[in-house]
């Protein structure tokens, strides 16, 4: 639950978007009814649809009503949104728009819509929203046409947007879609979580762990400070100070160096001290082997997801897109490349935080590295780190077996913090196992054993 429904029980909520929602649906109703009747009866046509007002809701505290109040939308914007919540809504208000055209024995072009497979209802298209506000005046029409601009606030922050249209076909054909983010919260006042998978490659990542449990040179915590001031003091930077103008507002960083030495441990640690900001880690190994353009539709749903949501972005296994670029030699080198080039235009236009993760510097090629304001490098840890490491490593409730000395083990093992992780993991569990709290030496080195056999090493 967010702060658009802190003032409400949460038994109230549903209930609060419900009664809001039905007047403005009743007022969006009237419109309709009004431009039907000055489109088929001019001659009787009394009113303008766009001069009947809208519902006051000034002193409703629905998240319906406080998001309409905080985005500050014209009456014609709530209209488009209205349409677009129709048929997730009450979808039987559109049928009337089924009208049949006795002239040309089917429906009526200028009321757009689109043919479902599955919804039985009339799914309305950005020509349905247009028709609406403007009737058959192409001045109006052409106002319209520009609340479904990119830099419009319905898109902006992802409200409403205009599908695709097929190719060749007109740019006001594509269905009118409305966010399921804002749907959920207009509705039942929650907003869910995307679900992770191969559509949505990205995923929620939290830690436990504070910033002491983070063990790093000086100059990479230097630098990991660098970006936690960008993040609670870089709006203030760009709006207050009117560097807006100069700067971009978005923030990209290279986090490097061998697996398990942190990397996506920081960037949970720069989310939870930011406060209210998400960390989502998206996968790139998911989505590069996957059909030409499938791997942007996968990322457009991401960085659409995540606009205007103080989330963090962690690309994790960067290489997988953002290394050396290939020679064009064939339709899949000119189309790797075009992924790389969609997914650097979506971070630079990013406003937020976005962190990519390689396990080596020289992997990513040169001319993506001239882009990141950043780079920390996470180098394996030194003795002295390890044994810091060594000695946070065991649960609390546990005792180490009088023989282990951890000074000597972190000294002979070069270990990462998650492999020296997975080893406590084993050793505690080969004590419960036993039932006892007991860690025993033996447990330890054959944990240890196990990693590096795991990792190609030597012991």
């Amino acid at each position: 639950m967010d702060e658009c429904t802190s003032s409400l029980r949460v038994a109230d909520v549903v209930g609060a978007n419900a009664r809001d929602l039905d007047r403005d649906l009743a007022w969006l109703g009237d419109v309709l009814d009004a431009r039907l009747s000055a489109h088929f009866r001019p001659e009787n046509a009394t009113r303008d649809p766009l001069s009947i007002p809208p519902p006051r809701l000034d002193a409703s505290d629905s998240p319906y009503a406080r998001l309409l109040r905080d985005l500050d939308v014209a009456p014609e914007d709530r209209l488009v949104v209205l349409l677009a919540l129709v048929p997730h809504v009450r979808p039987q208000m559109l049928d009337i728009l089924y009208t049949r055209n006795e002239a040309t024995a089917r429906g009526f072009s200028e009321f757009g819509g689109v043919a479902s497979t599955q919804h039985g209802g009339f799914l309305p298209t950005g020509q349905t929203a247009v028709f609406l506000l403007a009737g058959d005046s192409l001045e109006l029409r052409f106002h319209a046409m520009q609340l479904f601009d990119g830099a419009h606030v319905l898109a902006k922050q992802n409200i409403v947007r205009v599908g695709p249209a097929v190719p060749g076909e007109p740019m006001l054909s594509g269905l009118l879609n409305i966010s399921p983010e804002f749907l959920q919260r207009v509705t039942t006042g929650v907003e869910s979580r995307p679900i992770f998978g191969s559509e949505f490659p990205a995923r929620l990542v939290e830690t436990s762990l504070t910033w002491e449990d983070l063990v790093l040179p000086q100059s990479a915590l230097d630098q990991l400070d660098e970006i936690r001031r960008w993040m609670a003091h870089g709006p203030a930077l760009l709006h207050e100070w009117e560097m807006g103008d100069r700067l971009r507002p978005n923030y990209t960083s290279l986090f490097y160096g061998p697996p398990g030495c942190g990397k996506t441990l920081a960037a949970s640690l720069l989310g939870k001290l930011c406060g209210d900001c998400e960390v989502f880690k998206v996968d790139l190994s998911l989505i590069a082997s996957r059909y030409v353009g499938d791997a942007e539709k996968a990322l457009a749903r991401v960085f659409d997801a995540a606009e205007h949501r103080r989330w963090l972005l962690f690309f994790d296994e960067a290489d997988a897109i953002f290394g050396k670029r290939t020679r064009v030699d064939d339709s899949h080198d000119r189309y790797a490349n075009q992924e790389v080039s969609y997914l650097l235009q979506r971070i630079e236009d990013f406003d937020g935080v976005v962190v990519l993760a390689s396990n080596l510097k020289h992997n990513i090629d040169d001319a993506f590295l001239r882009r990141f304001q950043s780079m920390v490098h996470f180098p394996m840890p030194r003795a002295p780190e390890r044994l810091r490491m060594w000695t946070r490593a065991f649960p609390r409730k546990a005792t180490l077996d009088q023989g282990i000395d951890l000074r000597r083990i972190a000294e002979r093992h070069e270990l990462s913090g998650g492999t020296i992780m997975n080893v406590a993991r084993f050793a505690s569990l080969m004590a419960l196992s036993r039932g006892e709290d007991r860690i025993q030496l033996d447990d330890l080195e054959d944990g240890i054993r196990r990693e590096c056999l795991k990792e190609g090493r030597p012991n």
